[in-house]
């Protein structure tokens, strides 16, 4: 039963699994936001995906035959009016090319400012933060206040001053918590645009020898984008909030609850010392 259930659900069955550093952390980061919010700084999601080529030509990933393809890396964001009104990008990564687009960041930063005035701009934090041992723990408590640092994406590198030079905030989503992301289901909905839609795309031509297969990737991933309205966006934000809510409130559950726990704990340890006596 429990694989049919909803992902926050699982979250919250499964938050065991996860130490206070990350409870604390998404509990910092609903904190900031609805603080951000309230001081009228506009929400944009930001972030990445990749696409590997076989998904493009509909070549079979698992033959044995098929030469290693390389993977596009798409750069865009979105808000509750839609996507942002900027040009995503579009990168080859490959073993050749794996460095970061320069100033793409900062262009961002212009357009958004442009548009929406000060924004709040959460990009999902790609760092894993796993269990620690007991004494690890205070070493990483500087991690729940870590917005300051630089984000680092495969294609692109947030720097909170640079966006704090266009009037904007830098806030990292903690990596357990991605079903915050609006775009998790925006890329979703690009990807399966391409599987069904691919043929569409494609141009095939035939000599007396070869046969060959042109593909309008540009245009269909214009398409695809295209595909996410921003009704649907706004769907996406609203669902987004709506797990936040919920979120924060059993983050804060859990936390009263250990703290608590660790009340009593110290309680029944102080009474047993001094019962004796």
């Amino acid at each position: 039963m429990l694989r049919f259930a909803n992902p926050l659900l699982r979250h919250i069955i499964h938050r065991n699994l996860f130490d206070s550093i990350v409870r604390k952390q998404c509990l910092q980061y609903i904190k900031n936001l609805r603080r951000l919010q309230c001081e009228g700084f506009k929400t944009i999601f930001l972030g990445e995906t990749d696409i590997p080529e076989y998904l493009i030509t509909g070549e079979n990933p698992s033959d044995e035959n098929m030469v290693q393809n390389p993977v596009w890396s798409i750069v865009h964001a979105g808000s509750s009016q839609g996507w942002v009104p900027w040009k995503y990008r579009m990168f080859l990564r490959d073993e050749l090319c794996t460095r970061q687009e320069e100033g793409l960041f900062l262009e961002f930063c212009s357009v958004a400012q442009k548009v929406y005035g000060k924004c709040v701009i959460v990009v999902r934090e790609e760092r894993q933060i796993h269990e620690r041992k007991q004494n690890e723990i205070a070493e990483d408590k500087g991690a729940l206040l870590h917005a300051s640092s630089v984000i680092n994406l495969t294609s692109i590198s947030c720097c909170p001053e640079v966006a704090k030079a266009s009037g904007h905030e830098l806030l990292p989503l903690p990596t357990p918590y991605n079903y915050l992301n609006p775009l998790d289901s925006a890329w979703s909905s690009l990807k399966w645009f391409i599987i069904n839609n691919r043929k569409e795309f494609c141009l095939r031509s035939i000599d007396s020898v070869y046969s060959y297969q042109y593909i309008l990737f540009s245009d269909m991933i214009g398409k695809g984008i295209d595909r996410m309205t921003p009704n649907k966006w706004k769907m996406l934000i609203n669902k987004v909030r709506r797990c936040r809510m919920l979120l924060g409130s059993a983050v804060i559950t859990t936390i009263l609850n250990q703290v608590g726990t660790s009340t009593k704990d110290k309680k029944k340890e102080g009474k047993w010392v001094v019962g004796p006596m």
